[in-house]
């Protein structure tokens, strides 16, 4: 395993981050394919193995589920200490003022519950899960400072917004000398680069790391196109971010680990980590070779040719998820 400092912070993380969208409870109807504490065993054990200390999730996974299993995977396959904890705040958790967004009350209220959920008095790193624009930003961004204080949070992230709203953000807590962010988490790989017009520039300008989720297009760029798998079969985000149009991108990246003798996921991934302003992509392991595919990808060196080849047939697009 290879480890990063997060952006221009003193964090360290590992340069794979363990995903928690693919733990939870399905019975809650967040997904079908989510794994219990018991299907999720071999994969918290691998990543413990493999040096994956980063593990990020979110409060909305599996409706607060996810969050569950993760804290007790900590307790039971590591010690909080050797693990950088990731989790996030935005979507709705209940229908109360401060069961979603941004404001003073929701942040407050979700950290606990958060907290309370992953067994733990302090997350590493709170990441605000998209934009509120129902909130000021100068409310979000001093209640989440007020975390760091009162050692609740660490560090403070973000996540799948505009370039201009996160340089807005920022400038907020610079305006008040509040705690700043340290990591973007937007979707990036060979099928959706468009972060690279504008908030990588930005991200590399405010020494902020990108922590990209869905490094492999949701699995899109691990096998050749047209395979499917339960999860594929079962996520509507995945139709509308992905096309025919894609097809190209997947047999070039096809092509090229067939002529290498390895995993497409291996040089998908390793296309993502060559980009200097990416500290760590994010896994959802679903199967025991997801992330050990993930940590080979680390010493994969692709040549100029290589990257010219796959990225020469992307489309261009309209940003998903924002």
């Amino acid at each position: 395993m290879e480890y990063t400092r997060l952006g221009r912070s003193g964090l360290k993380v590992s340069r794979i981050a363990l995903g928690g969208m693919s733990f939870g409870d399905s019975s809650r109807g967040f997904t079908d394919w989510a794994l219990d504490d018991d299907a999720a065993e071999p994969i918290f054990r691998q990543a413990v193995e493999l040096g994956i200390t980063f593990w990020d999730t979110a409060n909305i996974y599996g409706f607060g589920t996810a969050e569950e299993i993760m804290g007790r995977a900590i307790t039971k396959y590591t010690r909080r200490e050797d693990v950088v904890l990731a989790t996030k705040v935005m979507f709705k958790m209940h229908d109360g003022p401060g069961g979603a967004g941004l404001s003073r009350k929701a942040i407050m209220e979700q950290i606990d519950a958060s907290l309370t959920r992953l067994g733990t008095d302090y997350v590493d790193l709170y990441q605000i899960h998209r934009f509120d624009p129902e909130t000021p930003v100068e409310e979000t961004m001093e209640a989440l400072h007020d975390l760091v204080k009162a050692g609740k949070v660490r560090y403070i992230g973000a996540s799948a917004m505009w370039a201009w709203q996160f340089a807005k953000m920022q400038h907020a807590a610079d305006l008040h000398g509040w705690t700043r962010f340290v990591s973007m988490q937007d979707q990036y790989s060979l099928m959706h680069r468009e972060e690279e017009r504008e908030m990588f520039g930005l991200l590399t300008d405010q020494g902020v790391g990108s922590i990209p989720y869905s490094p492999l297009a949701k699995g899109r760029l691990a096998r050749p196109w047209g395979g499917n798998t339960a999860r594929s079969a079962n996520d509507p985000v995945a139709e509308r971010s992905f096309s025919d149009a894609d097809k190209p991108v997947a047999d070039a990246v096809q092509r090229i680990a067939e002529e290498r003798g390895i995993p497409m996921a291996h040089v998908a991934l390793a296309w993502v980590l060559q980009n200097p302003v990416v500290s760590a992509p994010i896994v959802g392991a679903t199967k025991e070779h997801h992330l050990p595919d993930a940590v080979a990808a680390l010493d994969v060196r692709l040549t100029h040719e290589e990257i010219k080849t796959m990225e020469e047939p992307y489309t261009l697009r309209m940003p998903i998820g924002y």
